[in-house]
């Protein structure tokens, strides 16, 4: 009978399982077991060869009582011990092989399960990552494959060890003794009755223990994100306290979840006794009366006494499966989230480029009934530069997530050489395409693994060029280690500017045909924007460029500028267009340039100035 088979009967037969566990774990087998078979079936040798060694022991016993002991015969003595020495030794290497058998499957689970749910969360798009948290989806992602080995190796344990050694010493004890055998056997419902009762408030404490388990990385992230404004606000105190409370509940659920798992001890120590008792009364009685020989008591209680241990983990199986479910059920979660069409859809080949972008009526939401983008037409042609400019919240980023397919149109659509990119291959599109965002993301690594970030086949002095165009060259080699320097979690060792350049070296380094730029010089000094914004001049030659600007001075050199504002084009044309027109782009225009006239130590114009002046 297959494991698969056994915990479906099991369950059929006494409620051993919830419904919705039971058909986990079939999953579990489904996914798993097939794959694995033939590890699983050394280890199950392994077991089938304790359980019978622990099994033989108990039944020779009562012939060594009765030959050697009411027989007074050394030979035969000697005999028995040998045997149960070779026995020992034998089922010793046995426990050790099934030990490392399945220590080696699980850890093979553990891996392949761990990459095929990375591989999984590569396919979800930028939506994904935005709404769910990074500690959880760390914790669903280790916790819940350490889940699965845990649950799969109790039961199979449980099956090729614990239930065949139980299986085997009842066989003894009801051969030996049938009459005795019931005894002992009419308390062990009662105690599969007893552990049922707890199973309830286990599911509870685990999954609690998992949300105070995520809460505990999820102050440590921030923590080390977030250290300088916690220094800065002197909020030290405060995360104290809120990881004193994270660690407090997890350690008090930890307790509750012990003493429930250790209840079962007191109620199996208890019925085991009274069994126990009641064998010896009667084996007592039977003996005085001359109706059973010593060997044959001998042997009974031997197999009920080894039986003990292996019928005690079978009673606690579903405790200790139901205290690691909580996990396979995260992590079957992940899996079973489906990857976005703007991720999965389109397969047409993007190898050149012989035209430019054009957005045809494009409408978009994040939420139902909220749009970012409402009827949006703008054309970039090929090796032009376009700017696009206006207040904050206006839908600006969302047009270069949308080029890029982080989401898919709501209404319209997006062409590249006439072609519908959802009708593309998004690996094909994202490889014609460099972005560089006002949020630099390094890394952790050296500084020369951060700029090959941008063509993976790039040699080292490919990559050093593209640093000296980005001007970063220079900052680079004053480091210690200079390109193999480690830029620490995030490039949190780089200051904002320095991490600006790397991601800029990254994006000359791909050298794609079109070029996003979403703020990119905004951690720049003047200084040091100028020689970037040279390196820019040269890099979007001969490029399909659009980019978002603040800073107006930047884009005036700009082909053609949009002026967005609620998710529509309000305005278009060149910066002097745009001036002579005395509209938007004009009013953000003095308003810039007046504040900067000002000394007012900024060049942006803020939200809700600039809302001010679209409702003028």
């Amino acid at each position: 009978m297959s494991i698969v088979r056994w915990v479906g009967l099991l369950n059929s037969r006494i409620g051993f399982l919830g419904d919705e566990s039971a058909l986990l774990i079939r999953r579990l087998f489904r996914d798993n077991f097939r794959r694995y078979w033939r590890q699983y079936a050394v280890a199950f040798g392994f077991m089938a060869f304790v359980a019978g060694t622990t099994a033989a022991m108990a039944w020779f016993m009562r012939d060594m009582v009765n030959q050697v002991f009411a027989g007074n015969d050394i030979g035969t003595l000697l005999a028995y011990s040998s045997f149960v020495i070779l026995l020992s030794v034998g089922k010793g290497f046995a426990t050790y092989g099934q030990d490392v058998a399945m220590s080696r499957v699980g850890n093979r689970i553990v891996a392949d399960l761990q990459r095929r749910l990375y591989r999984h969360v590569l396919g979800f798009s930028t939506d994904f990552f935005t709404r769910t948290p990074s500690s959880d989806l760390i914790a669903r992602v280790s916790g819940g494959a350490e889940a699965v080995r845990n649950v799969l190796n109790t039961i199979v344990v449980s099956v090729g060890r614990d239930f065949l050694t139980l299986i085997g010493l009842l066989t003894v004890m009801i051969v030996q003794a049938p009459l005795l055998s019931f005894v002992a056997l009419v308390i062990a419902p009662l105690a599969f009755w007893g552990v049922i009762k707890l199973v309830k408030r286990i599911r509870t404490l685990a999954a609690s223990e998992f949300r105070f388990g995520v809460r505990i990385v999820q102050l440590l992230q921030e923590t080390v994100h977030g250290a300088r404004i916690i220094k800065s606000y002197n909020l030290g105190p405060y995360m104290e306290g809120q990881m004193d409370e994270a660690v407090l509940a997890l350690e008090t659920r930890n307790n509750k979840m012990a003493s429930l798992q250790a209840r079962s001890s007191p109620l199996m120590e208890a019925l085991g006794g009274i069994a126990i008792a009641l064998v010896l009364l009667y084996s007592g009685w039977s003996a005085m009366n001359g109706g059973q020989s010593p060997g044959v008591f001998m042997s009974f209680l031997t197999a009920m006494l080894l039986a003990y241990e292996p019928a005690k983990r079978l009673v606690r199986l579903r405790l200790n499966i139901e205290a690691s479910m909580i996990g396979v059920r995260l992590m079957y979660e992940v899996l079973d989230e489906p990857h976005p069409p703007s991720e999965t859809l389109g397969t047409g080949r993007l190898e050149h480029i012989s035209s430019g972008v054009v957005f045809r009526d494009v409408g978009f939401h994040y939420r139902r009934d909220v749009p970012v983008l409402r009827g949006l037409n703008m054309e970039v042609p090929k090796h032009a530069k376009i700017a696009l400019v206006g207040p904050s919240g206006g839908g600006k980023s969302t047009i270069l997530s949308l080029v890029q397919r982080f989401y898919d149109v709501s209404e319209g659509a997006i062409l590249i050489d006439g072609r519908d990119i959802r009708e593309l291959s998004v690996r094909d599109l994202r490889a014609q395409i460099a972005f560089v965002s006002q949020d630099t993301y390094l890394f952790g690594g050296t500084l020369r693994d951060n700029i090959r970030v941008g063509r993976m086949d790039a040699s080292d002095d490919e990559v050093e060029r593209a640093a000296r165009d980005a001007f970063a060259h220079e900052f680079i080699m004053e480091l210690d280690h200079g390109y193999d320097t480690n830029v620490g979690e995030n490039g949190v060792q780089l200051s904002g500017g320095q991490r600006q350049r790397v991601a800029i070296a990254r994006a000359l380094l791909k050298a794609a045909p079109i070029l996003l730029l979403d703020e990119a010089t905004s951690a720049l000094d003047s200084e040091t924007e100028a020689k970037v914004q040279a390196a820019f001049d040269r890099l979007m030659k001969g490029r399909t460029t659009i980019v978002i600007a603040h800073r107006l001075s930047t884009i005036v050199n700009a082909d053609r500028i949009f002026v967005i504002s609620a998710g529509t084009v309000l305005e278009e044309g060149s910066h002097r267009q745009l001036l002579a027109r005395n509209g938007l782009y004009a009013r953000l225009h003095n308003h810039q340039f007046a504040a900067q006239d000002d000394d007012s130590g900024s060049a942006f114009v803020s939200e809700e100035r600039a809302s001010r002046l679209v409702a003028h």
